[in-house]
């Protein structure tokens, strides 16, 4: 019951999200978590959507009780209108706050490290000599894996002349946003999909075919059995992904997976905390009940 993955927001290790652009090539999901959204197999993916990746990093440093405390808290913040109850629409809202909250902060991180001469833009020259400098100097000559490196150059660049709107090789705020965040971004799309089948696409032949595909997010163990959510993603590409049925996901199928205009993922999470934690099925949670102590204590005593 997921009354006890809230619960387990409190003590679950978050994976760190914030990264320098140039670490996080891969955009396969516009999604709230990098973890599967597997609740047999804990609720780390609960944990990052409900709390936001960066604060997520933060409870699995505080004690049982801090972390109590510090839920109900949050819990009184969502119920914005203060009747006692937590609705879809403030659980869907306070998520995708949560979502827009790690961008700026992600934004913000990395802004001064690569506004060199803080007038309040960065210029492609500025981001490439704070990333690569030394070793454009050296020309990746002294790089063990010197062809990866020259790749991560050349997609930057590319990212970065697509977000750069009017294409005078200087970023604002908002076009440094798009290069670092792409996915949030409509104008970005054919980056986002391209970077994805690139990075997928292991044959070099522009398409993902089932093997890549479930390559990317599982690798087998010699003599292990293919978990039950392996074959279900199996099922997906079939029946749902590849929508021509012709074996690959090409462009518009990868777009149609991965990009949010398509899917909310945010919707998607606050119905799923909502029906597992709605034990009355009145599509409202208790404020109280939704973040009480004795939820919480059923989590620990479990353990």
């Amino acid at each position: 019951m997921l009354l006890r993955s809230l619960a387990s927001l409190c003590i679950l290790a978050a994976v760190a999200f914030a990264v320098p652009a140039q670490e996080k090539r891969i955009h396969h999901h516009a999604d709230l978590s990098d973890h599967a959204h597997d609740d047999a197999h804990g609720f780390q993916y609960d944990h990052e959507a409900f709390l936001g990746k960066e604060e997520a990093k933060t409870f699995d440093q505080l004690t049982p009780e801090e972390s109590k405390d510090r839920l109900a808290k949050i819990v009184d913040r969502i119920d914005t209108n203060k009747d006692g109850y937590v609705s879809h629409t403030e659980l869907h809202y306070w998520i995708k706050h949560r979502q827009r909250r790690y961008i700026e902060e992600n934004v913000n991180k990395h802004w001064n490290d690569y506004d060199k001469n803080q007038d309040g833009k960065i210029a492609w020259e500025e981001y490439k000599n704070t990333t690569y400098g030394f070793y454009l100097d050296e020309e990746f000559d002294d790089i063990e894996d010197k062809a990866t490196y020259k790749a991560m150059l050349t997609r930057d660049e590319r990212r970065f002349k697509n977000a750069d709107r009017d294409r005078d090789g200087i970023a604002t705020r908002e076009e440094f946003t798009a290069f670092l965040h792409p996915e949030e971004f409509d104008y970005m799309r054919d980056v986002v999909v391209q970077e994805t089948v690139e990075d997928i696409d292991k044959n070099g032949d522009g398409k993902i075919n089932m093997d890549e595909y479930i390559g990317d997010m599982y690798s087998p163990e010699s003599g292990e059995r293919e978990p039950d959510w392996v074959q279900t993603e199996r099922k997906h590409f079939s029946d749902f992904r590849d929508a021509n049925k012709d074996g690959y996901l090409d462009g518009d199928e990868v777009a149609h997976w991965i990009l949010p205009g398509e899917v909310d993922h945010a919707d998607n999470e606050a119905k799923h905390l909502i029906h597992e934690t709605d034990t009355d099925k009145v599509d409202l949670i208790t404020a109280l009940v939704f973040g009480s102590t004795h939820a919480l204590n059923y989590h620990f005593n479990s353990q």
